[in-house]
């Protein structure tokens, strides 16, 4: 190690990927050799939002990375620290000229640690370069002319660069360094439930979505059990970066023709909706702790523990809302109908304010974002004052998209045996129903812990006599100027 030499630094976060990087696209085009780093950050170890499952996928998609940059002879320095620390660390064997990174649309924490590390590179003379990610636009004061600029990205050819041995640090010198580092493992449990990390895992599903099982893409995109196979499964890929918005979206150009229009229309569709839910929160990251709309700050409810514990374990009387639950809990993945129910059930049939689920289900979201995950959450608990307001019945979409309770029967098998009819409405059995199917409720299966008929109009009434508060409307102005889409027909057409 020579301590006189000028390095730069790849900071990878979300950007886990090797094709279509652009930090790594500019660091290329410097003559200095690169150290490829990623920062187990102790901060974010201990977030409530994050669980081992993130952590577990971010370390298979660096073991992936490090499969491809063997040939090279480098490979990525995993510690666990803080980047400032690290950085301050690395000046004692090399110059560091300059960090290349992503822009990062994240949690309030990582807000924080980037105002922290400006000022650290400003200290010491380093530069730091921050690229975009996928499209979405820093420090933008309106939409007008978003679109255009995020689609005008889409279909500008991917970075394209070649690697070679002599860009970066060798393997050898990265172990040097190692030793003065607290070297993260990157072992992770057999797990064969939560999908694995990695770009190799990304171009898997990708490739058999885009030959195959776009086929019932819109047919199945409602349906708890059937979407599992026929939605793309690319979201955890996209979250942290295993490969990137472009390369999806031209993937899907290329594959669509007129047979298949309907479904990876819908398909690209729903990329500009993701990008432009994170654009949003990248605008007013005050979202992850309060309502966008300040006119829903003065609604309060009253916290039950006992009711957001039934929730959390799937034990609410209600199989679809506790399929759903367990289903996420176990597996990582929920279609979006099915997440969208379990928010609404959370803040209006169990009247809970929405901030005490985010940590749960953004804990257990295998492809948890926080750009989709706060302005969603608020969107489903209807405090934007902007969308609808959305009160799922979860007997009515039990029914219509889970008609045989396949899904039902997997996750909450203590119903299994009864009649399809009592699988969705189990607290409809009679005594002597329940000594006919051996079954007790309230012993086998809870009874439901809310009236729904009830709860329902409660929150019915009271959100809608708020949407006329005049601090609600005179925010939903406020909203539509600074976060509509200029020409709304543009996200809504299918390309």
């Amino acid at each position: 190690m020579n301590i006189n030499e000028e390095i730069n630094i790849i900071w990878l976060k979300r950007d886990l990927r090797l094709q279509d990087n652009e930090a790594i696209f500019n660091a290329l085009k410097t003559n200095k050799r690169t150290l490829f780093l990623y920062v187990f950050e102790k901060s974010l170890l201990a977030d409530p939002h994050y669980s081992e499952r993130h952590w577990n996928f971010i370390k298979q998609s660096i073991k992936d990375l490090n499969e491809d940059l063997i040939e090279f002879n480098t490979k990525v320095l995993c510690v666990t620290s803080e980047v400032v620390t690290t950085c301050n660390q690395l000046l004692n064997y090399y110059k560091i000229d300059t960090v290349f990174s992503h822009q990062e649309t994240g949690l309030l924490i990582t807000y924080t640690r980037d105002k922290d590390f400006t000022r650290y590179c400003r200290n010491n003379s380093i530069n730091w370069i921050e690229n975009n990610n996928n499209g979405v636009l820093r420090g933008l004061l309106n939409r007008n002319d978003w679109f255009d600029k995020w689609d005008e990205y889409m279909y500008q050819t991917p970075f394209e660069y070649r690697l070679e041995s002599q860009n970066f640090l060798s393997i050898d010198e990265i172990k040097k360094l190692e030793r003065a580092f607290f070297v993260t493992d990157l072992e992770t449990t057999k797990d064969k439930i939560f999908q694995k990390g990695g770009t190799k895992m990304a171009w898997k599903y990708a490739n058999s979505f885009f030959e195959t099982r776009h086929q019932n893409y819109m047919f199945h995109i409602s349906k708890p059990a059937l979407s599992r196979e026929s939605s793309s499964r690319l979201s955890p890929y996209i979250a942290w970066g295993n490969i990137s918005i472009r390369q999806v979206f031209q993937k899907a150009l290329a594959y669509k023709n007129d047979s298949n229009k309907r479904h990876l229309g819908a398909f690209i569709s729903r990329l500009r909706w993701q990008a432009h839910f994170i654009q949003k929160f990248e605008m007013e990251h005050t979202m992850e702790e309060a309502s966008v709309n300040k006119g829903y700050h003065k609604l309060k409810k009253s916290v039950s523990k006992k009711y957001q514990i039934a929730w959390k374990e799937g034990q609410t009387g209600f199989p679809l809302v506790d399929a759903s639950m367990r289903c996420l809990n176990e597996t990582g993945y929920l279609n979006f109908r099915m997440r969208s129910m379990l928010v609404s059930f959370f803040t209006h049939i169990l009247w809970q304010p929405w901030q005490d689920a985010t940590h749960h289900l953004s804990q257990n979201f295998l492809d948890f974002e926080p750009g989709i995950h706060f302005p969603q959450m608020q969107m489903q608990a209807a405090e934007t004052g902007i969308n609808n307001i959305r009160i799922y019945n979860p007997t009515k979409n039990s029914i219509e998209h889970d008609a045989d309770a396949t899904f039902i029967k997997k996750w909450v098998p203590e119903l299994a045996q009864l009649s399809t009819p009592f699988i969705h409405e189990p607290y409809l059995m009679t005594p002597l129903d329940q000594q006919f199917s051996n079954f007790e409720l309230g012993t086998d299966y809870p009874k439901p812990i809310v009236d729904i008929k009830l709860t329902r109009k409660k929150a019915s009434d009271i959100l809608y006599k708020m949407r006329q508060d005049p601090e609600v409307l005179l925010e939903n102005k406020r909203i539509l100027n600074k976060h509509t889409i200029s020409d709304r027909n543009k996200m809504l057409r299918n390309e």
